[in-house]
Formats: structure tokens, C-alpha cells, sequence
């Protein structure tokens, strides 16, 4: 089973930085493509990064240009690092795996989240 933890979240100021990691146990996160989610309160949980078993990112127009996301083969570890982060970046963060080989857009497999707070 694939099991996925979070950690790095907290309070920060507007402007400050966060790196968010997300070990990855049961699986090797070469064969998976790996999101990162956020929901803030009343808002639905959007897609904020990801990066496929090929390398390829994605992020959202929100984060352009503030937010990289990396991977680390040897940790089976994914990363979120946040720069300049603004009171709209507040939420709960979410890692999520899926295989590069499903059919599925969906993510069968989610950490438990990590708070992400900025302060004005």
C-alpha cells in the first residue's frame, strides 16, 4: 500500500517561504506522478503543482512563478517550496500519488494534509 506523510507547514508571514516535503512509502515515486493540493476553508481542494514519473510540472496560474515543486528519487520524497507566499496561499496542503500508468485522472492516494498559514 502506497502512504504518503506531509510535513513543513506552519505559520508564516506575507512574503516569507515554506518547503513542503512528502515521504512516500510502499512505492517508488519514479513510477507515480505526485500532486500537490491545498483547500482553504468553504473552497474546494484545487490542484496546485505536479510533477509526472517523466519530470514534466504543471502549476497552477495562482503559484506560477512563486511555487517549484521537486522530488528527490533517493528520499522517495516530494517537495512544495514556496516563495513569496500572500494571505490567498493559506490552506490545508495535500500530497497525492497516482501511477503513471493509470487510466484515471484521479488520485487514489493522499497524506493527511499540512497547515500552511500566512499572516498579513
Amino acid at each position: 500500500q502506497v502512504q504518503l506523510v506531509e510535513s513543513g507547514g506552519g505559520l508564516v508571514h506575507t512574503g516569507g517561504s515554506v518547503r513542503l516535503s512528502c515521504v512516500v512509502s510502499g512505492r517508488t515515486i519514479s513510477n507515480y506522478r505526485m500532486g500537490w493540493f491545498r483547500q482553504a476553508p468553504g473552497m474546494e481542494r484545487e490542484l496546485v503543482s505536479h510533477i509526472t514519473s517523466g519530470g514534466m510540472t504543471y502549476y497552477a496560474d495562482s503559484v506560477k512563478g512563486r511555487f517549484t515543486i521537486s522530488r528527490d528519487h533517493a528520499k522517495n520524497t516530494v517537495y512544495l517550496q514556496m516563495n513569496n507566499l500572500k494571505p490567498e496561499d493559506t490552506a490545508v496542503y495535500y500530497c497525492a500519488a497516482r501511477s503513471s500508468t493509470s487510466g484515471s485522472t484521479l488520485y487514489p492516494y493522499w497524506g493527511q494534509g499540512t497547515q500552511v498559514t500566512v499572516s498579513s
